[in-house]
């Protein structure tokens, strides 16, 4: 599974850790590999954004990973392709090299039993990177929940 945003240091890299981490505690970390991505290629070979940082460290988790770019290519590395918002859903779907392979794109908020839409862009300050860890949290726990009786097989 991938999470993708647009740069992959603040939305999908928080996403990847969180979802890790609950994947290690339901015991399916053998089952199920998580990674992140960008749809651009700006910060290739960064680390997340410090206060993404921050805000998933206050919560416990850990964001190590270096920012890399989607590409047409990993449509055939994984079976699910996580959107954070309707735009990188888009370009994610544009870049797919058939319907099938777009078929595995979906928005993270569609498993947020809270409600439906964008993970917010907290990169230029409209919403706050707490904020957005909540809604990541929740989202993740939802997406676990509708995956976890296949990763069991």
């Amino acid at each position: 599974m991938c999470f993708v945003c647009l740069g992959n240091i603040c939305r999908s890299p928080t996403a990847e850790a969180v979802f890790e981490h609950l994947v290690a505690d339901a015991g399916l970390a053998h089952e199920i590999e998580v990674e992140s991505a960008g749809t651009g290629d700006w910060h290739v070979g960064e680390g997340a954004d410090p206060r993404a940082v921050g805000a998933a460290e206050s919560r416990g988790y850990r964001l190590d990973g270096q920012a890399q770019c989607f590409s047409a290519e990993d449509f055939d590395r994984f079976d699910l392709i996580v959107a954070m918002d309707a735009s990188n859903r888009g370009d994610l779907v544009a870049l797919a090299p058939g319907s099938d392979a777009a078929e595995k794109v979906v928005l993270l908020r569609d498993f947020d039993p809270d409600g439906r839409g964008d993970v917010p862009d907290p990169y230029f300050g409209d919403h706050g990177f707490d904020q957005v860890l909540d809604l990541i949290e929740s989202s993740c726990r939802g997406l676990l929940a509708h995956i976890r009786p296949s990763a069991a097989e």
